[in-house]
């Protein structure tokens, strides 16, 4: 079940420090694109994640490619503070690898500054993905268990790295 706000203490998978925002679920705005189910053949299964600054909405689109549209506003491209995620097979097996752009391209901000806020996101991203496509955990719960592995993308080598986040099940 989807949760709402309070002043619990971050999960133990979380990288962050403070206390974690929850998800307010009348916040998040999810859109299934054409095609995409929650049964087992819905892969691939990718998630396109972007907010309001104003609102504090969240808007995720899932489906079986990310959503160019979504991403494609003038704001969006030049913040480029949309994540992106998807199910994928690696060497440990399947996956959900994130996507976040610290610096390169259009983006605005010190690449210190934009990662330090990209991990105190995280939690509440990690729980609108979970929330946001709750019928394909129910229909498949061993992808609740399955590592997440956050790539941030910079042009810096100090922050183009790879980290684990545990499992969504740790952003329940």
């Amino acid at each position: 079940m989807c949760r709402g706000a309070g002043g619990e203490p971050r999960h133990a998978g979380d990288r962050g420090a403070g206390p974690m925002r929850r998800l307010l679920p009348e916040k998040l705005h999810v859109r299934m694109a054409s095609g995409t189910t929650a049964d087992k053949r819905a892969m691939p299964r990718r998630y396109t994640l972007t907010h309001s600054d104003s609102t504090g909405d969240l808007f995720l689109t899932v489906g079986r490619e990310y959503d160019k549209a979504q991403i494609s506003s003038w704001y969006t491209r030049l913040m480029r503070d949309e994540v992106l995620a998807e199910w994928r097979n690696d060497t440990e097996g399947l996956a959900l690898h994130v996507h976040c752009h610290v610096s390169g391209g259009v983006v605005l901000g010190p690449a210190y500054w934009r990662y330090q806020i990209f991990r105190r996101e995280l939690p509440l991203v990690l729980e609108a993905f979970r929330c946001g496509d709750r019928g394909l955990l129910d229909a498949q719960p061993h992808l609740d268990q399955a590592p997440i592995k956050v790539r941030f993308h910079a042009a810096t080598a100090r922050h183009d790295r790879v980290e684990t986040w545990g499992t969504l099940s740790e952003y329940a």
